[in-house]
């Protein structure tokens, strides 16, 4: 089965923690602080992999994460990097933000490489807060946080010819007819439910890749049936294949199936709708002259010939006709130039975050709760375990104006404040 889209999670590294230590040296303060760096979190990289034509394996695994950083160690060593986690897609995949449903990177270009979440920074280790006034620091940065979302991989087709026409016509018929493609196939409305591709190879190295796009009813351009599902499907298709019931064996006109099919494509996309189209008249092994009735295949030749449709009667049960087609469709493609696909070569994703100010309000349990994206990065930065990392951070309030602002809104000693998974007791200086 051609899986056709996956929603998975993946998460960046974080950042290895700074370390704090001094070395035993005679004549140095402390013995000089020699923390060393944390090591790099681990990058989230998509990859574009020809080999592959399916997002399968994604459907069995749906949670990615890159290597966490190393902490510093003493003597300034640094942390060891974290791992990257390489995801390998076919080309084709677009990667959106599951929750807004942006487009994070078209994945597109032939062994395209994409950094998509970047592993948190290492926090520096202790020997950078070193000054004059401060000889032996006694913190450390922490960390840069992971970065992590849910993405929705949705791979669009990149086939070159499409097989279209409604349930049951034997679209997935002829497909494993002429191709390396085995899809399931019943005398039921809607067997295909995900498009299948196959390889068509023909003799002296020529072929091309076919696509067997799920079946359409009315109303397919506003969602019904299968809908919009199926028909983003085409975008990329070079050629289509009508296929069609030539023998009406379902009772159904084929010539009015044609034209739903046209007006569909139509409404959809005016650019969709003026591809090259090829009609494929099926079941000719089926049909049953009666006296007095005209050919079906005269019909169809007659009313869509003219307005330049090739028409190949063919069976996709016996194989008859299936190769004059399958020539005439390689011959097509020839003078249909490859459409140049949008992709972004050095895209990294970076989740948005206001630069606003912060804000100060009151929960219903009397909290004082803050919140502000300077804040929620400088807690990020801090280490306030280390009671220099806490006076630290007491400074950057006190110089935001936010303790001012606390005091504005009627905080008293003993209050509590919150500020991101933290809380502290009030106290004034």
């Amino acid at each position: 089965m051609f899986a056709d889209n996956a929603k998975i999670y993946i998460r960046s590294g974080k950042g290895g923690d700074g370390h704090v230590s001094f070395r035993r040296e005679k004549f140095v303060a402390a013995g000089g602080p020699d923390g060393g760096d944390g090591g790099k979190g681990g990058d989230v990289i998509f990859e574009v992999d020809k080999g592959l034509n399916t997002l399968n394996d994604f459907r069995h695994v749906r949670k990615y994460k890159a290597g966490d950083g190393g902490a510093g160690e003493k003597r300034k060593r640094h942390g060891a990097d974290g791992d990257d986690i390489i995801l390998k897609v076919p080309e084709g995949t677009v990667v959106r933000d599951a929750e807004s449903g942006q487009v994070i990177v078209d994945m597109s270009g032939e062994n395209q490489r994409v950094v998509v979440l970047k592993g948190g920074k290492g926090g520096l280790g202790n020997h950078h807060f070193a000054t004059p006034t401060m000889q032996v620091p006694q913190y450390a940065q922490p960390g840069k946080p992971a970065q992590e979302l849910y993405v929705v991989l949705e791979l669009k087709m990149i086939a070159d010819v499409g097989l279209v026409g409604f349930p049951n016509v034997g679209k997935s018929t002829l497909l494993s007819r002429c191709s390396n493609a085995r899809p399931e196939i019943a005398n039921y409305h809607f067997t295909t439910l995900q498009p299948h591709l196959g390889v068509v190879d023909l003799a002296q190295g020529e072929g091309f890749v076919m696509a067997d796009i799920p079946g359409i009813i009315e109303g397919a351009a506003e969602g019904a049936g299968l809908g919009l599902d199926f028909l983003r499907h085409i975008e990329r298709t070079r050629v289509l294949i009508h296929v069609v019931d030539a023998a009406s064996t379902e009772g159904r006109d084929p010539i009015e199936d044609i034209r739903a099919i046209q007006h569909e494509l139509e409404k959809y996309s005016v650019d969709v709708s003026r591809k090259p189209q090829i009609i494929a008249a099926n079941k000719v092994d089926s049909i049953v002259a009666e006296e007095g009735e005209e050919d079906p295949i005269r019909r169809i030749r007659e009313t869509f010939e003219p307005e330049g449709f090739k028409v190949y009667p063919i069976s996709a049960v016996s194989g008859e006709g299936v190769k004059e087609l399958l020539w005439y469709v390689n011959d097509v493609l020839k003078t249909v130039p490859k459409e140049a696909m949008f992709y972004e070569s050095e895209y990294e994703y970076v989740p948005q975050v206001e630069d606003l100010p912060y804000t100060v309000v009151i929960d219903d349990k009397g909290n004082f709760v803050v919140e502000g994206p300077k804040i929620e990065k400088m807690l990020g930065y801090t280490n306030l375990e280390s009671e220099k990392g806490f006076q630290f951070f007491q400074k950057f309030l006190k110089k935001a104006g936010i303790l001012d602002k606390l005091e504005e809104m009627g905080i008293n000693e003993g209050d509590t404040v919150r500020m991101y998974g933290h809380a502290f007791d009030y106290y004034r200086e």
